[in-house]
């Protein structure tokens, strides 16, 4: 078994990073059969529940209110139809389902009664259901998980010395505090960061250094790759090359070696082959359907092709057991 540690430094972090890359994958490769059932794949599908006009002013996306992408505003969706999503999602092989609404925070309103309905009934058709909403308060951390919420998602993006000049309507320590409402809420924490955002090798660094040294590493870590889209104020930035996320990917596997690794936003550009190394790296979850929130996706059925190919399987349901159900029966464990 790996170590886990919380005290990386930034010159540790570095030389993982900065390691010939096919030693890297190999290290990686190695590490990933030790904590994990090599070859299994989390299939994650992922809806927008609520689209466009947020308020916040993050620089990537196509949902801010004041970049003109031609994101149409919509409401909040109703519960039967998310629940239709949701089994449309199940019989394409996703176990993890996650909801995202383009909010700056979640509000104690109407519209987050109506999130809670959508968790329950979510629930109800065996699947880990996730929300990603914006920021949170400890009580609504709490109702989410009471709702049987499995995972939230909240990226830091990047790293903090980067991150004012890709976001400036709310800080990096609010991301953090909201990590740390789920948390103690007992939910399952989902959170990574996208690359191409303008950064240097020592943000995407300093990115891993801040999820790596957290309390309790995120069970799952999103890397994203920048989907350029007009409109928004990163338009014309270059594609990331392959190597950089598989090296991003790798390090991650490396540094956070029981938390799944999920090869995220940007995966429509990769090739077959160039998706296998990400996963020989220590990739072990993706997204599929045709949509991630408002960018494309690979669909199911080329999905299945790649898995069929590669001899991947789809990863069950609460095969990690619950995290709230592990922090009970640990609080009822015999002192």
């Amino acid at each position: 078994m790996s170590d886990i540690r919380h005290n990386w430094t930034k010159d540790e972090i570095r030389g993982i990073y900065e390691k010939p890359l096919l030693g890297l994958v190999l290290e990686a490769a190695n590490v990933h059969a030790k904590e994990h059932k090599f070859g299994e794949v989390q299939i994650s599908s992922l809806l927008s529940i609520k689209t466009g006009g947020c308020s916040e002013d993050c620089s990537y996306c196509p949902q801010a209110a004041r970049y003109h992408t031609g994101i149409k505003v919509q409401a909040i969706m109703k519960v039967d139809d998310v629940v239709n999503a949701a089994n449309a999602a199940k019989a394409g092989g996703a176990s993890r389902f996650c909801m995202g609404a383009a909010w700056r925070e979640v509000r104690d309103n109407s519209d987050f009664d109506r999130v809670i309905d959508m968790v329950k009934a979510v629930n109800k058709l065996d699947m880990e259901v996730c929300c990603t909403l914006g920021m949170l308060t400890p009580h609504q951390a709490e109702r989410l998980a009471e709702a049987g919420l499995y995972a939230y998602n909240h990226n830091i993006d990047t790293s903090e010395e980067h991150y004012g000049e890709v976001i400036t309507t709310r800080t990096y320590d609010d991301r953090l505090h909201t990590l740390a409402n789920v948390r103690q809420a007992g939910i399952s924490v989902c959170s990574g960061g996208i690359i191409g955002l303008g950064e240097t090798d020592a943000d995407r660094i300093g990115m891993l250094l801040t999820l790596a040294n957290l309390p309790q590493h995120p069970e799952s870590v999103p890397i994203n790759v920048l989907v350029p889209v007009a409109g928004t104020p990163l338009a014309e930035n270059t594609r990331v090359p392959f190597d950089e996320l598989v090296r991003m990917i790798a390090t991650a596997r490396i540094v956070m070696p029981k938390s799944a690794v999920r090869l995220s936003a940007g995966r429509l550009e990769l090739s077959i082959a160039e998706q296998a190394m990400c996963f020989m790296a220590g990739a072990n979850s993706i997204f599929a359907g045709d949509k991630l929130l408002t960018t494309p996706n690979p669909e199911y059925n080329a999905d299945m092709d790649m898995f069929h190919l590669l001899g991947l399987t789809p990863k069950a349901s609460f095969a990690d057991g619950h995290p709230q159900k592990r922090q009970q029966a640990v609080a009822h464990e015999p002192a």
